[in-house]
């Protein structure tokens, strides 16, 4: 497909949302808060279909997550705080500017080095909360959460760094770790804690940790 016929298609899915908007009457009546949650609903979906491997799958779910990237685009654009052409130009610089060796002049040999880099010029950027943990937001499911929290600890250099697996590695770890998550949650449920909200609760109590190591 031709970038003309891309940038058609995309016109006419926006010209399909602007007129839900207008003419369906849930639509008119939706916002972000009551969207977002059908937002992440889609967002899991479109998980499954990559972890199953269903191209078919993953092009519908794709497009049901574009299709909310256009209706939330549209809502900033009726109260004049942006629209989709700024939420494309944002990303497209912020790419940029997390690439700096695609781009720049920096040097990534790893996909490790990438995401520390990538890690390090996001707490720099302006507006950034504070801290190693800043805009990490403690309403992600307890697992991703855990992981975003160690990440950011690793990056600062806190937690060991792990080293770049190789993709046979990953594979195999894909599977034995499943195993292994599975275990805990039927451990949990057979002494009746929430594996949810007790691996939550361990985050966060790594997290106020963290943030308390240089107090006196």
């Amino acid at each position: 497909m031709s970038a003309a016929e891309i940038t058609e298609a995309l016109g006419r899915l926006d010209a399909l949302t602007r007129r839900l908007r207008a003419e369906c009457p849930w639509d008119r009546e939706q916002d972000e808060r009551s969207i977002v949650p059908h937002t992440v609903e889609e967002a899991y979906e479109l998980a499954d279909a990559a972890n199953a491997g269903d191209d078919a799958k993953l092009l519908d779910e794709l497009g049901d997550v574009l299709f909310q990237v256009h209706f939330l685009s549209l809502l900033l654009e009726e109260r004049g705080a942006g629209d989709l052409a700024a939420v494309a130009e944002h990303c497209r610089q912020k790419l940029i500017r997390r690439h700096p060796h695609v781009f720049g002049d920096v040097e990534a040999e790893s996909a490790g080095e990438v995401l520390r880099n990538w890690d390090a010029i996001k707490a720099g950027e302006a507006g950034r909360e504070p801290g190693i943990f800043g805009e990490v937001p403690e309403n992600l499911p307890a697992l991703l959460y855990a992981r975003k929290l160690q990440r950011r600890a690793a990056t600062a250099g806190l937690l060991e760094r792990a080293p770049d697996p190789s993709a046979a590695d990953r594979d195999a770890a894909f599977e034995q770790i499943g195993d292994r998550l599975f275990g805990v949650v039927d451990e949990a449920r057979r002494r009746r804690v929430d594996p949810e909200l007790a691996l939550r609760a361990a985050a966060q109590r790594f997290r106020d940790r963290m943030n308390h190591q240089g107090d006196p």
